[in-house]
């Protein structure tokens, strides 16, 4: 399998290909690899190493924590692809993929590696783990190679990413309808995973009698489309209902004038109020196609970001920071979360000042949606005139019920392509029934941890099945879901130093580094 660095360099050179900026799919892949390998110990030495930097476990968490939103939807170049049913999709979902599995083997992986590259690829197809499902759907729908028995916990994790990437390369294929064996990428088959140390060469073009005329570009979504997977989504009555109004009254502004007729100028900058995990960024992402398909915008693009990313370490450096992240969203949408806590500080009001100004000077092709928990918010939009007048429509997303948390959580799982029956939902229901819900409670982003977390539990139980069977490989079982993976109070406490395996682990089993108790995540 290739190294991060060559999977790197293989994402740049499709983004070339696809007339992408090689800048930003570099930083893509990088940060793919740093949530993929954040939990995996000494995963940060290797990356370094493999992305040209200094040793620096601090960069690699800045990049895991932007990485993280990869993990419930298309990184920003794969949706712009996604939007404009390019055909260079599916190469850069299988590039993105490349990263993933190389970055799951960074350091020491353990099983949070392989959950984390199953959420990361699955969500390169097209709105996140959820609602993907495979031709025909059911089990068996992959046909998984087998699997040739393997020693030890560490072989059985890499044997395990390796078959995720299968199945997200015959998930490829399903886009466009070819062979589930053959994935095209730059006009060359993908490799199988069993021969995929290979690189990767151009291969030789058929013999034809005459050139086939060429194909016209196939359209981006229409309005339509996007407003059917807005509907598709679990839960959101309010925001459906509210996002169909906004593109209607858009839709009749646009047309007036086009005729011609006088209208009043609708702002369409966005505030979201609402907690973790209730799906504003996916929400977003369609507002930002839906804005391309009537016109809005030229591109369609979202940019996510945080303080961190407009705010530098001086004053004088903030507006130029700001300004160049407000440049790349042209175009398309700057999605700003937790944007309240740009007030308060001098730092902070730089940001705000250079983003009122580009937002007027880039008013007709730009559009900001700015969240987080509705009282700051709130505050935060008041305290200053300039964002005051700009921002007029507020759409809140209430947190999820139990019911629509295991509705999104059986979605993730068969868009992984594993099975949970009713024993596992039910054992989520008990989960969910007995978490204490406060503003900081994650929703959709909980049961995401969850699925991850279980997904590796699911391998450690197989790790002395010699030739597990498909059935086996799908399966998740109820012993797999667990509160939460970073605090088990069952296991007792380890001294500095010691490592204390799962709780469910044999007790003469020997304790494997790769099943060490991680970190807490950063979200």
């Amino acid at each position: 399998m290739s190294t991060l660095a060559e999977a790197l360099d293989a994402l740049v050179a499709l983004a070339r290909d696809a007339g992408l900026d090689e800048a930003a799919a570099r930083a893509e892949g990088e940060a793919v690899a740093a949530t993929v390998s954040e939990r995996s110990r000494g995963a940060f030495v290797t990356w370094s190493e493999q992305t040209g930097r200094a040793v620096s476990a601090e960069e690699h968490q800045l990049a895991a924590k932007r990485g993280n939103r990869f993990r419930a939807g298309p990184t920003p170049l794969m949706a712009q692809l996604l939007l404009a049913k390019s055909a260079a999709s599916a190469g850069y979902a299988g590039a993105l993929a490349d990263v993933a599995l190389a970055g799951a083997r960074l350091g020491e992986p353990g099983p949070e590696a392989l959950g984390a590259a199953t959420t990361v690829t699955t969500a390169q197809l097209g709105g996140g783990a959820a609602g993907l499902t495979p031709p025909g759907g059911g089990p068996g729908a992959f046909d998984l190679p087998v699997r040739q028995p393997v020693p030890g916990l560490g072989d059985e994790m890499l044997d395990q990413v390796r078959r995720v990437g299968e199945q997200v390369r015959r998930q490829l294929s399903a886009i466009g309808g070819a062979d589930p064996s053959v994935v095209e990428v730059r006009g060359a088959p993908a490799p199988s995973l069993e021969t995929s140390e290979a690189p990767r060469t151009q291969a030789a073009e058929p013999e034809t009698p005459a050139a086939e005329p060429a194909k016209d570009p196939e359209p981006t979504k229409t309005v339509e489309e996007l407003l059917a997977e807005l509907d598709a989504l679990v839960g959101l009555a309010n925001v459906k209902g509210e996002i169909h109004r906004q593109a209607a009254v858009l839709r009749v502004e646009g047309l007036r004038k086009k005729a011609g007729l006088e209208s009043p100028t609708i702002t369409r900058h966005l505030v979201f109020n609402g907690n973790p995990g209730t799906g504003k960024t996916t929400v977003a992402r369609l507002v930002a196609g839906i804005y391309r398909a009537l016109g809005l915008l030229t591109k369609g693009q979202l940019i996510e970001v945080d303080r961190s990313e407009l705010v530098a370490g001086y004053l004088g450096q903030t507006a130029a920071k700001t300004a160049e992240v407000v440049a790349s969203a042209e175009g398309g949408v700057l999605f700003i979360d937790e944007a309240y806590s740009l007030s308060g500080d001098q730092y902070g009001k730089e940001a705000i000042d250079t983003l009122v100004k580009e937002m007027e000077d880039k008013r007709e092709d730009l559009v900001v949606i700015v969240a987080g928990y509705p009282l700051p918010m709130a505050i935060f939009i008041s305290e200053n005139p300039g964002l005051e007048s700009r921002f007029r429509t507020t759409i809140d997303f209430s947190d999820y019920t139990d019911d629509e948390l295991a509705d999104i959580f059986a979605s993730m799982v068969g868009g992984a392509d594993y099975d949970a029956g009713e024993p596992v939902l039910a054992r989520l229901r008990e989960i969910l029934a007995g978490t204490e819900r406060g503003p900081s409670f994650g929703n959709a982003r909980f049961v995401r941890n969850l699925m991850e977390a279980a997904i590796g539990r699911h391998a450690w139980r197989l790790r002395d099945v010699a030739e597990p069977t498909l059935e086996q490989l799908r399966t998740l079982e109820p012993a797999d879901l667990v509160v939460d993976p970073n605090d088990q109070p069952a296991a007792p406490a380890a001294a500095e130093g010691e490592v204390v395996p799962p709780a469910d682990a044999p007790p003469a089993e020997p304790v494997d580094p790769f099943v060490a108790a991680p970190e807490e995540e950063s979200e």
